[in-house]
């Protein structure tokens, strides 16, 4: 946790892709403070028209280039997702070149009874997870 859903324009190569998904995942795990193996991560492409993306009068200029961070989690410090926002942008520019404003990056949070990592089971709940 958490669950972690990209959404960017079609296009880009396999390797680019696991690029984006390590780096998102070693931040998470740097600011986030995630356990070894909670990675949980998936990727969805859109053709260009199917991604509308402004900018709330920031005046950012997006590109196809653009890529969506939706976070499912279970509460966070706003220090910690202050430092995982900073931080991802930080990484995906100096690694692979994205514009900051080609990032955008939303969480949502939700309690660990809202969890089942498989089996049926709430592992947060019945002491399998602490």
């Amino acid at each position: 946790m958490p669950l972690m859903r990209i959404d960017m324009v079609r296009g880009r190569s396999q390797a680019e892709i696991q690029k984006i998904l390590d780096i998102a995942y070693q931040t998470a795990s740097t600011a986030l403070h995630l356990r070894p193996r909670d990675r949980y991560q998936i990727v969805t492409q859109h053709d260009p028209e199917e991604m509308i993306i402004e900018d709330v009068g920031l005046g950012f200029k997006r590109t196809t280039a653009f890529l969506m961070f939706s976070l499912t989690s279970s509460p966070r410090k706003v220090e910690d997702k202050q430092t995982f926002y900073k931080l991802l942008v930080k990484n995906l520019h100096d690694q692979l070149g994205i514009a900051p404003t080609d990032v955008m990056i939303n969480i949502t949070t939700n309690r660990y009874e809202d969890w089942s990592f498989g089996d049926g089971e709430a592992q947060f709940l019945n002491g399998d997870l602490n």
